[in-house]
């Protein structure tokens, strides 16, 4: 008896190619995750004993913040003692990194309030900021960036250039003042300062960030605008471009599915930093605006001398920095043929 097997068919085909079309992609991007985390772990213990050795090479004490600088040798002793700080170099530090683990910053010397909880309100604040400036810059430089390119050589593209050079240059808090000047002051159409947390309304919320999010948005403009024309324009003169034109596809085509493809790279990359440093720069922005951020949290302990404070600003912005390198990097291997073939 003999049997015959079922002819395989187109649709049978087609599913079987994308069957293995996801376990490919899905196996890239758990490669980028794997080697993202082998990179963070050394990484993050490094940076933490570095960040955690500074306190003893600044030589600053919470007894000197609490003491004044005319307390006893003795005084200054027991104020040390009740926080530990008499204790071995690593034995301090093994007992912080645990609490690091557990999301314990430790506790402030200059007020006796839990940093987290500290450093967590201020990031709500800045993160709203800085992500609303990352969708601003993101989305005007993309469109920037595409216009100089599929216009290239041409008055467009100078135009376009020479005005993303110019905002390039400008301090971030001479645009928030103009800001302020002409649609808060002059045309009411935006509160000048404060901040209003997004589940007390959405709308006072966007209001309250707009502002301070296009003040810091210039520079992310600048960026994206300038890495995607170059990488456009670099992919328009590549072989497949011309492959595809001699095959006879459409321009339209030939631009989202070959050339923005292998052009979003660089530009996607330029991101890796932009996002914790607008987290982190800001202080004089949320100056102008009046906002209690991370940045100004982050100078405010500086100042006065809160070593656990500005050990745990730096504990943070080192995850801000690693975790959206690993987003970044994990749409790279998603997104583009050359980041899937390790270039």
């Amino acid at each position: 008896m003999t049997t015959t097997e079922a002819p395989v068919t187109p649709a049978d085909v087609r599913h079987r190619g994308a069957t293995t079309g996801v376990r490919h992609t899905l196996g890239r991007v758990l490669v980028t995750l794997a080697r993202s985390i082998a990179i963070f772990v050394p990484v993050f213990l490094v940076a933490t004993f570095v960040t955690f050795a500074l306190r003893s090479l600044s030589g600053l004490s919470p007894a000197r913040i609490q003491l004044g600088e005319e307390a006893t040798p003795d005084a200054v002793a027991r104020v040390e003692a009740q926080w530990g700080l008499n204790r071995p170099f690593l034995v301090q530090y093994v007992d912080w990194l645990g609490g690091v683990l557990h999301g314990q910053l430790g506790t402030s010397w200059t007020n006796g309030a839990d940093i987290s909880t500290l450093i967590g309100l201020g990031l709500d604040v800045s993160l709203s900021v800085a992500f609303l400036a990352l969708v601003i810059g993101v989305v005007a430089g993309f469109v920037l960036g595409t216009v100089a390119a599929l216009r290239r050589t041409t008055w467009i593209d100078r135009a376009i250039t020479g005005f993303v050079t110019v905002i390039s240059v400008m301090p971030a808090f001479v645009v928030g003042i103009v800001l302020v000047a002409v649609f808060a002051v002059g045309l009411h159409v935006f509160p000048s300062a404060g901040y209003i947390p997004a589940a007390q309304g959405f709308g006072p919320w966007l209001a309250h960030i707009t502002l301070p999010a296009v003040a810091l948005s210039f520079d992310v403009v600048a960026d994206v605008a300038r890495q995607l024309r170059s990488s456009l324009v670099a992919a328009y003169r590549e072989n497949y471009v011309t492959g595809a034109v001699v095959r006879g596809l459409g321009p339209r085509r030939i631009f989202f599915g070959h050339v923005l493809r292998n052009g979003l790279g660089p530009a996607l990359a330029t991101l890796g930093l932009k996002f914790p440093t607008l987290v982190g720069a800001s202080v004089v922005t949320e100056w102008i605006f009046g906002l209690q951020g991370f940045g100004r949290f982050a100078n405010d302990s500086a100042q006065a001398g809160d070593v656990p404070a500005v050990q745990g600003v730096l504990v943070v912005s080192i995850v801000l920095v690693v975790v959206f390198n690993l987003i970044v990097n994990l749409v790279l291997a998603r997104v583009t043929p050359a980041s899937q073939r390790g270039v």
